[in-house]
């Protein structure tokens, strides 16, 4: 039995839909949520659907009983990652499952990104555990440059797509390929612990600024600026706490934090990661933009 955490998130149901896919009966898959309201169609889909609060540890070792492997996806919130982890961890061994893979964030060892932090204390801890481990170490989703975040509009209206990058390489992918990855792991038979870098290829702001310019018709070119000025740009649109988040994690790119050379995005999906056009115009179209 394979046991899907956050599974109603966009990230969660794309593994859920990449495991079906490979043939891994519905019966045979357990989306632990917290609310399970929100996951009728999975149970429609012959899924088991249980609560797994987080932040209500009562619910999860329950939630985990009968695990051979548990996909643990951490939660958007941020100070709160590495607590609830920790909690979902304990319940794990209590639940005595056969192993914990972990979602989190490429480079999580060496990493100085502020967001990076609770990732890596998440992975100490699951180590500690003594249970079979595997870290899922994503990539940057592509879709968040392209988007998601609802900046790109303002940038097409003003022609500058701002940030603190300098001329830094993300190995970025799309949540789909990130997904898909995640399920031939949990899909297969597993031996020890492992640990997976999951980057795509390549690409600068200047990449992704050209790539959306080309695909919306519009002129579009990177805006560098230092860590301050971004920042000090960003709180004027942002609380302060996530614009010092959002700053971070764009100059993060300058110390290499969201580059790597790995090849297992590569070698999971057994092809070469979605090119960056096709993403990025896959975003702009979802989102109204092309």
């Amino acid at each position: 039995m394979i046991i899907i955490t956050a599974a109603t998130g966009r990230y969660g149901r794309l593994v859920i839909d990449a495991l079906l896919r490979r043939g891994v009966p519905a019966h045979e898959l357990v989306a632990a949520v917290r609310d399970p309201r929100k996951a009728q169609d999975l149970a429609a889909a012959g899924l088991q659907v249980r609560e797994a609060d987080y932040d209500r540890p009562e619910t999860l070792a329950s939630a985990f009983a009968g695990a051979d492997k548990i996909l643990l996806i951490p939660s958007a919130d941020f100070g709160r990652r590495y607590p609830q982890m920790k909690s979902a961890a304990k319940a794990a061994v209590e639940a005595e499952v056969g192993a914990i893979a972990y979602a989190g964030f490429i480079n999580s060892d060496t990493s100085t990104l502020m967001l990076g932090e609770e990732h890596k204390q998440a992975e100490d801890f699951i180590t500690a555990t003594g249970l079979p481990h595997i870290f899922l170490r994503n990539g940057a989703y592509i879709e968040v440059y392209a988007g998601d975040l609802g900046n790109i509009g303002y940038a097409l209206m003003t022609g500058e797509l701002l940030g603190a990058a300098a001329n830094g390489y993300v190995s970025g992918a799309s949540r789909q390929d990130l997904a898909e990855a995640a399920a031939t792991v949990l899909a297969s038979e597993l031996e020890g612990n492992a640990v997976y870098e999951l980057g795509g290829t390549a690409f600068t702001m200047e990449d992704m600024a050209a790539t959306i310019s080309q695909l919306a018709s519009k002129p579009l070119v990177y805006q560098d600026m230092s860590l301050d000025q971004y920042r000090q740009v960003l709180a004027t649109i942002l609380p302060g706490f996530l614009a010092e988040l959002v700053a971070d994690a764009s100059f993060a790119t300058q110390r290499g934090d969201w580059f790597s050379e790995s090849t297992d995005l590569e070698r999971l999906l057994g092809r070469p990661s979605t090119p960056l056009i096709d993403v990025v115009s896959a975003t702009l179209k979802r989102n109204g933009l092309i």
